[in-house]
């Protein structure tokens, strides 16, 4: 494929295209207004556009089914040997570049499937944020696992699979939920078993991505391209927010937990530099989505007025435990305070009553 590419990279230009396509594409709105463009398209350049879409998901499965886990094994062993040599640190910036870099294009190929109808022009300043954004989130979720599963070996393995089988399973759950018709358009000379197998290896890839980082791809099984094309912030938002909670907890238990092996390591300034880590993370994504997205001026609302209605609905959830809190407490008080009162009354009764005895008797 690679081969073929190069071929027709080289080729094109030189021989006349006897057949081309036309294209249309939007520009990006200016003032309101949005032009479209004809643009014509040979089949060389068609063929490159297929082969550059192969590549990038090709590396897409690459980084997270092959880089991730190297990068997570090549860790742990360096942990457990209190040594990093030259080599094993090159091949871990390595591991974790292709990560980034599979990340990235995830990223990008997410905006060009869900805004296919705009000529999309990604800006070097995006690429920038989505490679400090994936770099702070990446390293530090997998420092997180390595640093627990150093001291709870069983735990993580549950960790691990309660992660990989909720992202797994929540594209089919959503899908039953919606009771859409089984897609049946995928590839026409796949039967309904080979359909359900390739849909199960779409999951597999989608979890194995969340389980690092955030899948900017959302699998939708019940849209005909398999991917959800509404911008969902508060999906987002669910994430990120419930994934630092995790890895504060995964920090927390490592640092309960932990051997003579970490006393030569400041465990709390470590603890605190992976939270702010993945922090900068968070801080670049939201930067690349407010002002780097190539599209932002097709999106209905900002990614901060999304966190700041969460933030109101979970004070608002909050604020309603409290109450009802407080109403458990004073119902549990009054039935209290009515026995004390019941018991008042009837000292106060019996007084009265021995008062006006002692009088009938002085009479």
């Amino acid at each position: 494929r690679c081969v073929e590419a190069l071929y027709i990279y080289f080729r094109a230009g030189r021989v006349e295209d006897p057949y081309v396509s036309i294209t249309k594409k939007r520009q990006m709105p200016k003032d309101g207004y949005s032009e479209e463009v004809e643009k014509e398209v040979g089949q060389a350049e068609g063929k490159l556009r297929t082969h550059r879409s192969a590549f990038s998901r090709a590396s897409v499965i690459q980084a997270f089914l092959g880089s991730a886990p190297q990068l997570t094994l090549q860790l742990y062993i360096c942990v457990l040997q209190q040594e990093v040599t030259v080599a094993r640190s090159i091949f871990m910036v390595l591991s974790l570049l292709s990560i980034v870099y599979g990340a990235l294009r995830c990223n990008i190929l997410a905006i060009k499937i869900k805004y296919d109808d705009y000529n999309v022009r990604v800006k070097p300043a995006a690429y920038l944020c989505i490679f400090m954004w994936r770099s702070f989130e990446i390293a530090t979720r997998v420092t997180v696992l390595v640093l627990f599963g150093s001291v709870l070996q069983i735990w993580v393995f549950v960790v691990v699979v309660l992660n990989f089988l909720g992202f797994f399973l929540y594209p089919w759950i959503l899908f039953w939920l919606s009771k859409s018709p089984f897609p049946e358009n995928i590839e026409k000379e796949l039967s309904r078993l080979g359909t359900t197998i390739v849909l199960c290896l779409l999951t597999f890839l989608y979890a194995g991505i969340n389980m690092f980082c955030w899948s900017a791809a959302q699998v939708e099984l019940s849209d005909p391209d398999l991917i959800s094309k509404s911008q969902n912030w508060y999906r987002m938002t669910v994430y990120y927010i419930m994934r630092l909670m995790e890895n504060a907890f995964l920090l927390l238990m490592w640092y309960i937990y932990r051997t003579d092996f970490y006393l030569y390591v400041c465990a709390p300034m470590l603890f605190l530099q992976l939270l702010i880590g993945y922090c900068m993370g968070i801080f670049f994504m939201l930067v690349f989505y407010q002002f780097c997205h190539p599209c932002k001026k097709l999106f209905s609302s900002s990614i901060t007025e999304a966190l700041l209605s969460c933030f109101k609905i979970l004070y608002f959830i909050c604020q309603h435990h409290k109450s009802t809190l407080l109403t458990g407490k004073v119902m549990m008080k009054s039935p209290e305070n009515t026995d004390e009162a019941r018991g008042s009354s009837k000292t106060i009764d019996s007084q009265n009553r021995n008062i006006h005895q002692s009088v009938s008797s002085n009479a």
